[in-house]
């Protein structure tokens, strides 16, 4: 019987699995687990996985959720408009 894989981070595909053996490697708070892990790096920063990871640490540490504070947000430095990647259209808009 295969079991599934239990997806943490879906923009970065990390597991459960890949969780709980870095906390068992000794990464044991949000920051030094993200790090090392890469969970909130992908496109929704977070806003999905920070909490369940959250929970899996609490477990497996002791931990309230109180506790544990989450990761610090790293927005771009220079954010960069859309258009300035795509470029000029040599086709006029009808």
């Amino acid at each position: 019987m295969v079991v599934p894989k239990k997806i943490v981070c879906r923009c970065e595909d990390i597991t459960e699995e890949e969780i709980i053996r870095a906390i068992e490697l000794g990464y044991t708070d949000m920051e030094s687990l993200k790090r090392f892990v890469g969970f909130s790096t992908g496109l929704c920063q977070g806003k999905s996985c920070t909490e369940l990871v959250m929970g899996i640490l609490a477990r497996k540490t002791g931990k309230s959720i109180e506790e544990l504070y989450p990761t610090v947000a790293r927005p771009p430095a220079n954010p960069v408009y859309f258009k300035l990647l795509v470029g000029e259209s040599d086709e006029e808009e009808e």
